[in-house]
Order: C-alpha cells, then structure tokens, then sequence
C-alpha cells in the first residue's frame, strides 16, 4: 500500500448518466447539481486538488479510511470521486423532517449515539455489503492541531465483516482552513491524497492489530506526502 511520491492523478470515471441502484431520481439530481456546484467553489476558494495512487473501484462495497481534519472533510471526500459515499449522521439530525430528506438522499447513514455500539456496527456493515463506498474517520473525533491522531481499530471488524477492500486517504489544508476555533472557513491550499487499496483477501489472511498497524503507517505515509505536494509550490 505504497503511494506514488510522484505523477498525475488516476482520473475518475464520469458521473452516472443513469440513477444507480437503490437510489432515487430526486437524490441523483441532487447529488449532481451539488457536487459540480461545491467543487467549483472548492477549486475557487480552497485550492482544492486531489491525488489517486490507483483507480477506486466503481461499484461493490468500499470502506474509505480517511483523516479527520474539519468539518469540511465529508464534503471534500465526496467531491473527491464522481462514486457516491455514505457518511454517518447523527440520528438527532432526521428529527427535522426537510432536513432529514436531503441528508437521506444524500446517503447519509443514521447512528444513534445512545444506542448500542454493535447494533451502529451492524448498520454499517449491511450498508457496505449492499455495495455502498462508505467514509470512516477512525481518529473518532477532528484533529485539535491539525497533526494525525492515533486510529482506533473498529474499522477493521467492519472490513472484516463486510468483506470490502479498505482505500486510506490523508487530507491535509483543511485544519488551516476550518479548525476547531473558527466559526466559519477560510481560504487555503487542500490536498486529498489517495493510496492503494488493502484487498479483502490481504485483510482476511492478517489479524486485526496487523490491520490496523499497515493502515496507520499508510495514512502517516500519505499525510507526509500531500503537505510536502501542498507546500512545495502551485499545486498540480
């Protein structure tokens, strides 16, 4: 799971002329008019630019290991890829029925913090056993100054369980951009930087704490290659 230190970005394939399964018209056009509309801005008012180490997989499961910086991470993540991805919400955001509408044809995947944590696991994985590419922050909360915090390990039982390959992601800028002690963002320099997938039958032939060692050295390796990318001139 090495990335490459140097090269273009592997280009995604375009956006879905059709609605794909399991997903209504009206959420299809929402996705699409909101994604070239905020990446626009993204490009525009964060520099934002985004490096694949190989192609994601366009359908199947995928559980998508990324670094939590901010608030505008899920957002980023998505603008990333022209694949959909499923975020978790909270399930006290549902309770505005409006709200609860564009979040679900969004493919936000409730959790309730007061339920049990098996039954949120179990959640997760049908969502990714139904083909969904879904975003975890194994850091569990923002980064407070804007460095890598240590990963937890849950992700792995959902790999495991589900039987997806695993895709890390370092993003780096968006902590200058949007810490903790700011209210609303400001401009910057984003870079997401993708690495290579860890395969279900690597993940199966290795025991969890393995797992979760690779990945935290892959997500340290990324990190360090997207701020050298992001520091070193105009971003390409």
């Amino acid at each position: 799971m090495k990335a490459p230190r140097h090269g273009m970005a592997t280009p995604e394939p375009p956006l879905p002329a059709v609605a794909p399964r399991g997903h209504s018209a009206f959420g299809c056009a929402l996705y699409a008019s909101l994604w070239v509309l905020t990446r626009m801005l993204a490009v525009s008012v964060f520099g934002f630019r985004v490096r694949f180490a190989e192609s994601l997989p366009k359908q199947g499961g995928l559980l998508m290991l990324s670094s939590h910086q901010s608030h505008l991470d899920p957002l980023l993540l998505g603008l990333s890829c022209h694949r959909r991805l499923s975020s978790l919400a909270r399930s006290s955001l549902y309770r505005f029925k409006p709200f609860a509408a564009i979040i679900t044809a969004l493919d936000a995947i409730p959790i309730d913090r007061e339920a049990s944590t098996v039954a949120a696991m179990k959640g997760v994985i049908n969502r990714l056993r139904d083909g969904a590419a879904v975003v975890i922050f194994p850091e569990g909360t923002r980064t407070a100054d804007g460095n890598l915090g240590e990963l937890k390990g849950g992700f792995v039982l959902l790999a495991k369980r589900a039987g997806v390959p695993i895709v890390p992601v370092a993003i780096v800028g968006a902590w200058e951009c949007w810490p903790r002690t700011r209210l609303f963002p400001r401009p910057g320099r984003i870079r997401l930087e993708f690495g290579r997938l860890l395969q279900p039958e690597q993940i199966a032939s290795m025991n969890d704490r393995e797992i979760l060692s690779i990945c935290t050295a892959e997500l340290k390796h990324l990190d360090l290659i997207a701020r050298a990318a992001r520091d070193s001139g105009p971003l390409k």
